[in-house]
């Protein structure tokens, strides 16, 4: 005889109650899918009818022209500078904020929720739109592509900080202020031993974004190797943006070898 098992309702229930909602979830998400498709006006015709011309532009950038190489040298040196300058004041600014934006550390939590929202929003403007901004205010020439790079960097480094602060252990913090240190002391040489790896790789990620981030900010005038490529582009010089590109790909591709080897050094 065969024993066929009965559930109770309110099982049987919750069981349909979760299968309509994970079937609601599919749904939502094809139908956000199909809306971005045509939101975007995907259309891989025109792509394919673009390839011929594409491939006529690469077969008309070679042989790269060369004849301006140390110009283009002294703006990809332009570029690894305005990415490191724009992080180095990230991180000095971003240092101090960023115990104000951590939960468990925060000296004033009233305070929390407002460097919160101060961060999202420099995380929420693109450092090309603040290179656009600081153009206009300060002329220009990679000035402007420091700050841009900055301002964008430190509510990025800030977040990541924080949240490094607020996942660390704070019992070595509790014992050395049971041994009346303050908490400053306490904080340089209890909590910092124990976050200073993470906030370094932090720190060194956001470096190499940056010099990737400043190639294309000469667009707006920034400076850098970006000006010569948008140049190069307005004029059709295909020989001239295939070194262009090259030395991009070179200097990042450098720029990324260094800071895994400061990885290994200093974590």
């Amino acid at each position: 005889m065969r024993i066929v098992p009965t559930y109770p309702e309110p099982a049987r229930s919750l069981r349909s109650w979760h299968t309509a909602r994970r079937a609601v979830l599919a749904i939502a998400l094809v139908a956000f899918f199909v809306g971005c498709w045509y939101g975007a006006r995907i259309d891989p015709q025109r792509l394919w009818d673009g390839l011929p011309k594409l491939l006529t532009w690469i077969g008309r950038s070679w042989p790269p022209d060369t004849r301006e190489l140390p110009i283009f040298i002294q703006r990809c040196a332009e570029t690894v500078a305005m990415a490191t300058m724009g992080t180095t004041i990230a991180t000095v600014l971003a240092l101090p904020v960023c115990v104000f934006a951590s939960r468990n550390l925060t000296p004033c939590p009233p305070l929390y929720y407002p460097t919160r929202w101060f961060l999202n929003a420099l995380r929420g403007i693109d450092s090309f739109v603040f290179a656009l901004i600081f153009v206009a205010a300060v002329g220009l020439g990679p000035f402007a592509g420091v700050l841009g790079v900055g301002l964008h960097t430190w509510g990025s480094m800030a977040k990541l900080y924080s949240e490094a602060l607020e996942s660390a252990k704070l019992a070595p913090v509790e014992a050395v202020l049971a041994t009346g240190a303050g908490r400053t002391r306490a904080y340089l040489f209890a909590l910092l031993p124990d976050v200073l790896p993470t906030m370094l790789s932090i720190t060194l990620f956001w470096w190499e974004f940056n010099v990737r981030a400043s190639t294309v900010l000469g667009v707006v005038g920034a400076g850098g190797i970006g000006q010569e490529l948008k140049n190069s582009m307005d004029l059709l010089n295909f020989p001239r943006l295939a070194t262009i590109i090259i030395l991009i790909l070179v200097m990042v591709t450098g720029i990324d070898q260094l800071s895994s080897w400061l990885r290994r050094q200093l974590l």
